[in-house]
């Protein structure tokens, strides 16, 4: 079984959205860990507010279909294969990890922006602190803790579990 976290992001309906993945991802995958939900505004354009999470899952699933079925998901959540990388979007689920693979295809694996964005290492931070990013050589915790780019704000929001 391999060890797979994906983030979770919405700013269109986020509420609805970010609900309707995890149900989709409970139908695919096994014990499910799910971060807090962070509200954070949007980064790299100008837009409504995201709300952003993470999951940790395990699967037997081999990695390409695992990528295939986060693109159903978001397919199946009204996101189109023509939605720029800096828009508005009904629902985007990237694979952060899987297990220790570092690859650039079928995904970049681990997926660069982990490092980069608060919006994805805070609530990765809350479900793995302690896996090991196997390219920066330091925990999920040790990343968060050395974490400093006070121009990225999230904040915690009440999020019901469906």
């Amino acid at each position: 079984m391999a060890q797979i976290f994906i983030s979770l992001g919405s700013n269109i309906n986020k509420e609805h959205y970010m609900q309707s993945a995890l149900k989709a991802l409970k139908t695919h995958f096994k014990n499910i860990e799910h971060s807090s939900v962070f509200e954070s505004e949007a980064v790299g354009f100008a837009g409504n507010n995201f709300y952003n999470s993470v999951v940790g899952a395990k699967t037997d699933k081999p990695l390409a279909e695992v990528c295939a079925l986060l693109k159903k998901i978001e397919r199946d959540n009204g996101r189109t294969p023509n939605d720029k990388k800096f828009s508005p979007r009904t629902l985007d689920l990237d694979l952060l990890f899987y297990d220790d693979v570092i690859c650039d295809s079928p995904a970049q694996l681990p997926r660069d922006e982990i490092t980069k964005n608060a919006f994805v290492l805070q609530p990765l931070s809350e479900v793995a602190p302690g896996f090991y990013h196997p390219v920066a050589k330091q925990t999920i915790a040790q990343l968060w803790n050395a974490y400093n780019n006070p121009q990225q704000k999230l904040w915690k929001v009440e999020f019901s579990n469906p």
